[in-house]
């Protein structure tokens, strides 16, 4: 897809995103809510059912709603394009997102990272994993080339960062292998639908991530028990918090500093590290968009080793190339 109808259908999205967001707010705003109240609109991204996620984000918000007297409400999108249109649109003021739809939030969306969360375990990444049942014949991403014609394959969201990007690179691109043709089926779902298509035996191999396998021993472990990992990436950088650049100096200061003391000390601290331990978080860092430096890394070299391994190139394609070899040797100056 060119730039031109990528634009265009991201803008259909953001059509469609905001008739549904304005009906959901006319059903659901709650009629104590002052006029006089700040509204901030958390945007989360959907890494499984929202019934899971709001579970263990709403304590979240109403703590954050307490401290900084903020009206922050909760928006779960059934994709993560929904989340980065709705801060394109300034009906997302505050997201969560992954790496790859930070960056997608920061170029398109008026975004602006400022915080990165803090593991559990005091890691400071995750990785991306391709799983198979454990009963599979898979045990290497070799093992699931050579029988690929033969395999119904579940990928991750298009914004993805370990459920879609890092394999594109590390697993598909380094190899030459374009998914779409080498995989009898490609499916595109989130992480838990992924780690439950394997588990029930509708797929037979996915993209997912630790912190979703984590997750997934508690909410399914009997499906966690059927599945075992056959690749696992580098350590992608921790999740990124985004803000639009534009959103009120007072309101940013408020929430960075909610962000940076929740969980830390204090009378509440031990049951707000248990609402952060849902979360599989210990607490927050401040971070910029150069966090996202290693996301455009590969952004570009999956494009460049596309156009390398296309044979003879036309001249846009010469012009696209040398390109990339002076982004990516921007990049490796910073």
């Amino acid at each position: 897809m060119n730039e031109r109808d990528q634009s265009l259908k991201m803008g259909l999205v953001g059509l469609a995103f905001l008739a549904i967001l304005a009906l959901g707010a006319a059903l659901t705003e709650p009629p104590q809510a002052s006029a006089a109240d700040e509204v901030v609109n958390f945007g989360i991204i959907s890494t499984e059912s929202s019934q899971n996620l709001r579970k263990i984000w709403e304590p979240f918000i109403e703590d954050m709603r307490a401290q900084t007297g903020l009206n922050v409400k909760a928006f779960f999108a059934i994709d993560y394009a929904g989340i980065i249109e709705g801060m394109r649109f300034d009906k997302v003021q505050l997201a969560w997102y992954g790496n790859k739809a930070a960056m997608e939030a920061v170029d398109r969306a008026g975004g602006e990272v400022f915080m990165r969360t803090v593991n559990y375990d005091g890691t400071e990444g995750y990785y991306s994993h391709i799983i198979a049942h454990k009963d599979s014949p898979l045990t290497s991403i070799e093992d699931m080339f050579k029988n690929s014609h033969e395999l119904i394959f579940a990928n991750g969201d298009p914004n993805s960062t370990s459920g879609f990007l890092v394999p594109s690179y590390y697993v598909f691109a380094l190899n030459k292998v374009d998914p779409k043709k080498a995989f009898k089926r490609v499916l595109n779902s989130n992480h838990e639908a992924n780690a439950l298509s394997v588990a029930n035996g509708q797929a037979d191999a996915a993209t997912c991530n630790s912190e979703a396998l984590t997750r997934l021993a508690i909410t399914f472990p009997d499906k966690r028990e059927n599945i075992k990992v056959i690749w696992t990436s580098p350590l992608i950088p921790s999740d990124p918090l985004v803000w639009r650049k534009d959103l009120d100096p007072a309101v940013k200061e408020k929430i960075k500093t909610f962000l940076l003391a929740y969980g830390q000390d204090g009378p509440e601290q031990a049951r707000q590290l248990e609402i952060l331990k849902a979360l599989q978080w210990k607490g927050f860092q401040e971070s910029t968009d150069s966090q996202l430096d290693p996301i455009r890394q590969l952004e570009l070299y999956k494009e460049k080793s596309k156009l390398e391994s296309a044979g003879e190139l036309k001249a846009s394609q010469k012009e696209r190339l040398a390109a990339i070899e002076r982004e990516l040797a921007e990049l490796e100056k910073k």
